[in-house]
This record gives C-alpha cells, structure tokens and sequence, in this order.
C-alpha cells in the first residue's frame, strides 16, 4: 500500500486590504505537487464539517485552504460569528473577495503547488465561488454547490451585496461546475435555469447537475438536510471536474 499522510495546520494569511486572517491549511505529506483548492465556507462559518471538507481534499492531493471569513467578528464561536453577521447584513462582497484572493495567492506562492488553483463554496460560499470565478485572479476552476443569491433579483440586492453573480456572467474566467438540488427554494430550479442560460448566452464552459429528492446542503453530513445518494455522486462529480482542470 502507498504511504498515506496529511498535515493540516490554521494558518494566518493576508486578506482584504492587507487584513491578517486565519486560514485552515491541509495538505499531503511526501508529494512533490499538488494542486491548489480554496474551500469557500458555508453561512454557519468555519467550522469543523468545512475544515474536514478541506482535509477531504488533502487526502484526495490537493492543497486546500480555507480562510476564515468571520475573522474579524471575534466571537468565541462559529455560530456567534455566523449570528453577528446575519444582524449586519449578511457578507460584504469586497471584503470576502478580498479574503478569497488572500487564498489564492497564499496557494500560489507555495513552493509545491503546480501552478492550478481551483475554488469551491457551499451555500453563501457556492454564490461567492461564482462571485470570484467572474471576479479574481488565478483561477483554473470553480464549483458552486447551491449557491443562494447567484441569481438574485434588484430588489434582493444589498449595500454589502450590490451586484448578483449572474449579471457578471460574461466575466466569468474558467470553467464552472454547478451541483443543486431540485427541492432547494434558494437557489429554486427556475434560479438555476436563469443561471445556465446566462452561462450558455455568453458561451461558458460549464456543467449543471440537479438532484432529485435532494434540497439546500445536500452535502452536509452534520445537518438533516443530508442527502447520502446526491452527496456521492456530487463528490464523484467534484473530483472528476477537478481532475479533469487542475491536474
């Protein structure tokens, strides 16, 4: 049998106008290169399923990275920091796409990375992973995992969230994955419908799946709303697209 390590570590890296944040760090021991996946946490905030998450991607050889993105709340808790933000508005857009390009470039001056960077965000993290694809620098590839607010309508949109994902379509810079469930309410499957023509008018390359009996966080092992079939096959799906755009 191959020899099997990781080292996972929280890291502090610069975000958002030169911010120093945490950041949870996991990697493969004893490989030469590897490619680069910063893992967008969900609403609920860094917690221990999005850190495993990103060790699930170590074991899998990719240096991953998860930044802190309610750093700056200083609460003693996820859920704290999660409460403090909701009550102010929700995630500021610049602020979090500040932060996601901090892990970009921490990724990209590893000495062991192989020069791909992927991004990856779930729920309020799915909408931020397109947000970056269409926004930032150095990216390969971007998974949306039901991602609310990508196609949000002007009377949703916010001062710390003016523009919908959607309407930077035209921007987007590499190739998106998009995984959804056909009884989530946000995004709805017509918001996804929207999504897809958008990708198809300005002739993105992208892939779409939609899981029956499936709804928001399909994904989360932790929450009621886990659905074993769809999660399967979306990690299936995650690692063949990634495979296929950053190795």
């Amino acid at each position: 049998m191959a020899y099997e390590a990781l080292f996972a570590e929280t890291v502090l890296i610069r975000g958002h106008l030169g911010d120093q944040i945490d950041a949870y760090l996991a990697r493969p021991v004893g490989v030469a290169s590897s490619p680069g996946v910063v893992v967008i946490h969900h609403m609920p905030g860094w917690d221990g399923p999005n850190k495993e998450i990103t060790r699930r991607f170590a074991h899998h050889g990719y240096a991953a990275i998860c930044p802190n993105l309610h750093f700056r709340e200083g609460k003693a808790t996820p859920e704290e920091n999660s409460a403090s933000i909701r009550a102010t508005g929700g995630m500021p857009d610049d602020r979090t796409m500040g932060d996601v390009q901090g892990a970009i470039d921490h990724l990209r001056a590893l000495p062991y990375l192989n020069g791909k960077v992927g991004v990856i965000g779930y729920c309020s993290g799915g909408r931020q992973s397109y947000l970056a694809a269409c926004t930032l620098r150095g990216l390969d590839a971007a998974i949306d995992c039901y991602g609310g607010g990508v196609a949000a309508k002007p009377e949703e949109l916010t001062p710390r969230q003016p523009v919908a994902p959607i309407d930077l379509t035209r921007d987007l810079q590499c190739p998106l994955l998009g995984l959804f469930g056909v009884e989530d309410t946000r995004p709805s499957p017509d918001d996804t419908a929207r999504t897809e023509q958008a990708l198809q008018k300005f002739g993105k390359t992208y892939e779409f799946h939609i899981y029956p009996n499936a709804g928001h966080a399909f994904f989360a092992v932790d929450r009621p709303q886990y659905r074993q079939a769809a999660a399967i096959d979306g990690w299936q799906k995650v690692f063949a697209f990634f495979g296929t755009h950053l190795r």
